[in-house]
């Protein structure tokens, strides 16, 4: 006979599981004899011990915090790394106290966030043998993320935006530091770029560039977003390179932007002559005063 399906379970039914509609539940595998080697076991190479500071957050004599590479949809995801490789069973008793301290302190810098009502923290390790912890960040009055479900509703949410998610970074490194280590999060800089042309873009141009999916919890298949992955991702405070035709002006434009030397000395001679022949104080008017004249007349008054 064949093997009966299971029933769906209950937690379907909860408001905070994200999926709705007819469901059913996979076909198990079988179980295999080996399992693979995790990253950093075996001949694998481990990330987290190949990733310069540079990549994290904050880093200190014993653990570093890093992000993920680009906003996803909940406030804040980091990650506790040990410096030393180790899985969580191997931690001596030195780091394995400063773990709890490490844990709590962290947790209260994610907490102290505006808008952030919880802190989850969860630990899988089937992807890595190198010890990481997840902090998820639940926004303030989303009872519906509540529970065991928010690392998928962080890959189903809208991402928060860049200047946002990079404020958050730089206030959770700069909590760290108070106690010790050094912060590498920066909090955003104002852009002031002129734009290269002044008619607004086009709702067609627009649409023709790729909006770039965030890579949540979720979608880092061994809990460690591959380098593939990292190296596709952009920087966005990086311009347009110098050899991009778009980022400069067209000939026409230029030569209207240089003006005439020559041309500049008559229009000053006749600007002057109108000036002259302006009518007293009463009658003048912002197009045919003189320079500095309104200073004047308003020291005078």
């Amino acid at each position: 006979m064949p093997d009966t399906p299971p029933s769906v379970p209950d937690f379907t039914q909860w408001p905070s599981f994200p999926f709705e509609g007819d469901l059913r539940v996979k076909q198990l595998d079988e179980p295999v004899p080996f399992e693979p080697p995790r990253r950093g076991e075996a001949d694998r190479e481990c990330t987290a011990c190949n990733a310069p500071d540079e990549a994290y957050i904050w880093v200190g004599e014993r653990w570093r915090v890093r992000a993920m590479d680009r906003p996803t949809g909940l406030p804040m995801v980091l990650i506790l790394e040990s410096r030393s490789h180790l899985d969580l069973g191997d931690l001596p008793n030195l780091l394995a106290a400063e773990l709890g301290v490490m844990t709590v302190r962290l947790e209260r810098a994610v907490r102290s966030l505006d808008g952030v009502a919880r802190v989850h923290v969860n630990r899988w390790g089937d992807g890595s043998a190198h010890l990481h912890l997840w902090f998820l960040a639940r926004p303030y009055g989303r009872l519906q993320l509540r529970g065991t479900f928010l690392s998928l509703w962080d890959s189903i949410l809208p991402p928060i935006s860049e200047a946002q998610w990079r404020e958050n970074l730089a206030m959770v490194a700069a909590w760290l530091a108070e106690f010790g280590g050094r912060p590498l999060a920066e909090p955003p800089r104002i852009q002031w770029q002129a734009p290269s042309s002044f008619s607004p873009a086009s709702s067609a141009d627009a649409a023709e560039e790729p909006e770039e999916e965030a890579a949540s919890v979720i979608e880092a298949a061994d809990e460690i977003p591959e380098s593939e992955a990292a190296e596709a991702v952009s920087d966005p405070s990086v311009g347009p390179p110098a050899s991009n035709p778009a980022s400069r002006p067209a000939p026409d434009a230029v030569s209207d932007l240089v003006s005439d030397p020559a041309a500049d000395t008559r229009d000053a001679s006749d600007e002057q002559e109108r000036a002259g022949s302006a009518p007293d104080e009463d009658g003048t008017t912002a197009e045919n005063a003189r320079p500095g004249e309104g200073a004047a007349r308003t020291a005078q008054s």
